[in-house]
C-alpha cells in the first residue's frame, strides 16, 4: 500500500551527461509543475562544451527546481532528490542532496567504464557510501528498451528515451500529470512518429513502473501556490526580456531593431524576437558584435528602438560604438546578459562581474545608465524601463541580467499593457528654431530629428559637437561643458527612480544590499534570519547609475552593511567611494548562483562577531 505525504516545497535534480536530455527533462518537469500552480524557481547547469566526453565529470549536465505551495525566490539550497543517470552525475552532485535524500540512479551505467571516468576506485552502489541516503537503483536502460522492444528503434535511439522513463516515474512520485508532456511531445515529433511513439512509452512505463512496483512505498502532494489571482504563464529571463522589448516597441509606437551577433547566454533573446516580425520587429543577425551595435546605432538614428543583445565578451568589442552612442545621444539599450569570463571564460556559467564594465568601460567622461534586473519575470520589466529611459533621455542603457536569470524559469503574471508606465516619443518635425543639441530644460534631452525630415539636416559622427548647433568643435571650454552636460543628463535620470523598499525595519544591526540576481538568495536568507528575531534587513537596487537618492540616508542607519556578489567586490567598491561606508564584500565567483544557507550563514556569522 503507498502512503501519501503532503509537502510544502520539494527541490529536484536531475542530472547526467549532457546527451541525456536533463535540460529537456527538468524543462518538461518544471512545465508541467507551472500548470498545476505551484510557485517554482529553476537553475538550468550545463558544461560549455555542446557534446562533452561522455561520463566524465566536466560533462554533466543538471536541472534543478524548487517547487512549493507557497511563494518562493530560490532554486532551493539542496536537493531532496537527486536522479543521476551515471556515476559522474552522482559524484558531482552528491555532496549538495540533504542527508537522508533520495537518490535515483541509472544502475545500468555504473560498470567499470563509467566508474573509472568518474574517479570511482569502488562502486558506491555497493560498498555502503550512500547508507545515510534513500538510494533507489534502477536499471533506468534495460526498462526503457524492454518498453521499447517492438518498435525497431536502433538501441542506441531507444536507450536515448529513458530520460522519459525517469520523468514518468517522478510525475508518479510527486503526483503530478502527464498530459501537458505527452502534448509536447506530439507536437514536437509530429513528423517523426516513430521517436514520438517511443517517447510515449517511455514516459507512460516509468509512470506505471512508480505505480505498480512496491519498491516506492511513498508518494508525495505539493498542493498550488496562493499567489496573487491573474494569469500566469512560465518564463525564463530570456524570454521575459525579448517581451519586455517588444512591450516597449508597442507602447512607443516605434518599431523594434535589434542587432545582434550570437553568445551565450544571451542567444536565445535573438531567436525569440526573431518570432514577433509580426509586431514590427526586426531582427539582424550580424557578422560581428561591432556590426550589430552599429546596425542598432543606425535603427535609432532613423527612428527605431535600437538593441543590442551581448554578454561580456561582447560588450568589450562594443566599447567604442557605446561610446558613439553617447557622444551623438540616441536611444540605445545594451542587453548585457553576464557569464562567466574573463576572456571566454566560462560561457554557461553564470556570474556579475561586468558592472564595472558597464558603468566605466569607455574611453574618455562617457556616463551611461545602467539597471539591473531581479528575477526572470522581473527581466521583463527592467528592460522596458531601460527602453523608457533611452527614450526619453536620449542615451544608450545598459541593461544588465545574468546566466542564471536568463536560463532560469519562474511563473510570472501577465501584466496588463494600459498598466505599463507610458512611453511617449517626440520627434521634431518643426524646422522653425531647430538646433540638434538644444536640451529639454527637465531632461537635458537633444531633440530627436530622422533622416529626411525637411529643414532638420544635421551633423552625425563620434567628434565634439557644439553646445546646441552640433557642429564639429574643438574649443577647451565647449568640450567640458558638453562632457558636464552629458554626464548631468545623466544624473538627472535619478529624478524619477522610486523610493527605496526596505525589506524589514528601517535601521539596525545589519542591512543586506544586493543587486541582479542574488536577489533571490539574500531575500531568502533575510527573511529566515528575521523569522528568528535577528535584527536584520534588505535592500535591493534594480538603478545601479544613477544610484537612489535616497540610498545614502538608508545606509547610515545601519551599524552594518553586508554586500554579497558574485564577482570580487564591485558594487562595494563603488558605494564605498561614492557614500564613504565600510561595506563587507561578500564574494563568490564560482559560475553559480548563491544559496540562501550560505548569505544565512554570513548574516549569523556578522551579527553575532
Amino acid at each position: 500500500m503507498t502512503n501519501k505525504v503532503q509537502l510544502d516545497e520539494v527541490t529536484v535534480r536531475f542530472a547526467g551527461d549532457s546527451g541525456d536530455g536533463m535540460q529537456v527533462t527538468g524543462m518538461q518537469f518544471t512545465d508541467t509543475t507551472a500548470l498545476m500552480g505551484n510557485d517554482l524557481s529553476t537553475l538550468p547547469d550545463f558544461p560549455a562544451e555542446i557534446r562533452a566526453p561522455a561520463g566524465t565529470l566536466y560533462g554533466v549536465s543538471g536541472f534543478q527546481l524548487h517547487f512549493s505551495s507557497y511563494d518562493i525566490h530560490t532554486p532551493g539550497d539542496s536537493p531532496d532528490v537527486l536522479v543521476a543517470m551515471n556515476p559522474a552525475a552522482l559524484k558531482v552532485n552528491l555532496d549538495e542532496l540533504k542527508p537522508g535524500g533520495m537518490i535515483i540512479v541509472n544502475s545500468d551505467d555504473f560498470d567499470e567504464k563509467n566508474l573509472k571516468l568518474a574517479n570511482y576506485k569502488s562502486n558506491p552502489l555497493e560498498d555502503g557510501s550512500l547508507a545515510g541516503y534513500e538510494v533507489h537503483a534502477l536499471p533506468l536502460s534495460k526498462m526503457t528498451l524492454e518498453a521499447l522492444k517492438d518498435l525497431g528503434l536502433p538501441v542506441r535511439d531507444a536507450e536515448r528515451c529513458k530520460n522519459f522513463f525517469a520523468l514518468g516515474l517522478l510525475y508518479w512520485i510527486y503526483n503530478r500529470k502527464m498530459e501537458p508532456t505527452i502534448e509536447w511531445l506530439k507536437t514536437k515529433f509530429a513528423k517523426k512518429p516513430l521517436i514520438l511513439e517511443a517517447n510515449l512509452r517511455a514516459l507512460k512505463a516509468g509512470y506505471h513502473f512508480g505505480e505498480t512496483t512496491e519498491v516506492f512505498t511513498t508518494r508525495y502532494e505539493v498542493k498550488p501556490a496562493k499567489l496573487k489571482p491573474g494569469k500566469y504563464r512560465n518564463i525564463s529571463g530570456n524570454e521575459a526580456t525579448a517581451l519586455g522589448l517588444v512591450a516597449a516597441s508597442k507602447k512607443s509606437g516605434l518599431p523594434l531593431f535589434l542587432g545582434s551577433y550570437p553568445i551565450t547566454p544571451a542567444s536565445t533573446i535573438l531567436h525569440q524576437l526573431a518570432g514577433y516580425k509580426n509586431y514590427g520587429v526586426r531582427t539582424f543577425q550580424a557578422e560581428d558584435e561591432i556590426a550589430g551595435i552599429c546596425a542598432a546605432i543606425g535603427a535609432s538614428f532613423a527612428g527605431a528602438l535600437g538593441v543590442t543583445s551581448t554578454s561580456g565578451p561582447g560588450v568589450a568589442l562594443k566599447t567604442e560604438a557605446i561610446g558613439l552612442a553617447v557622444m551623438v545621444e540616441l536611444p540605445l539599450v545594451i542587453c548585457d546578459i553576464q557569464r562567466g569570463g574573463p576572456s571566454t571564460g566560462l560561457p554557461t556559467k553564470t556570474e556579475q562581474a561586468d558592472l564595472l564594465q558597464a558603468l566605466y568601460g569607455r574611453n574618455s567622461e562617457a556616463p551611461v545608465p545602467v539597471l539591473a534586473a531581479a528575477t526572470p519575470g522581473d527581466c521583463f520589466y527592467t528592460v522596458y524601463e531601460a527602453c523608457r529611459i533611452a527614450l526619453k533621455y536620449m542615451t544608450p542603457v545598459f541593461f544588465l541580467s545574468d546566466g542564471y536569470l536568463a536560463n532560469g524559469a519562474e511563473p510570472w503574471l501577465i501584466p496588463n499593457s494600459k498598466d505599463l508606465p507610458e512611453i511617449k516619443v517626440r520627434f521634431r518635425t518643426d524646422p522653425n528654431g531647430f538646433y540638434p543639441y538644444l536640451r529639454d530644460e527637465n531632461t537635458l534631452a537633444r531633440p530627436w530629428a530622422i533622416p529626411g525630415t525637411p529643414g532638420l539636416e544635421h551633423r552625425i559622427g563620434g567628434l565634439e559637437k557644439q553646445h546646441i548647433t552640433g557642429n564639429v568643435n574643438y574649443e577647451p571650454e565647449n568640450h567640458e561643458l558638453m562632457v558636464k552636460l552629458r554626464a548631468e543628463k545623466v544624473a538627472r535620470i535619478a529624478q524619477e527612480i522610486p523610493p527605496t523598499r526596505i525589506y524589514g525595519q528601517p535601521e539596525g544591526d545589519l542591512l543586506v544590499i544586493g543587486w541582479g540576481s542574488t536577489f533571490g538568495s539574500i531575500l531568502t536568507a533575510v527573511e529566515r534570519c528575521q523569522a528568528e528575531g535577528l535584527w536584520v534587513s534588505n535592500v535591493h537596487l534594480r538603478y545601479l547609475n544613477p544610484l537612489p537618492p535616497d540610498l545614502g540616508n538608508i545606509l547610515k542607519r545601519f551599524n552594518k552593511i553586508l554586500l554579497p556578489e558574485m564577482n570580487l567586490g564591485q558594487l562595494a567598491k563603488v558605494l564605498r567611494a561614492e557614500y564613504l561606508v565600510p561595506i563587507i564584500s561578500y564574494s563568490k565567483v564560482q559560475g553559480l548562483p548563491f544559496t540562501p544557507g550560505e548569505i544565512e550563514k554570513k548574516i549569523k556569522e556578522l551579527l553575532k562577531g
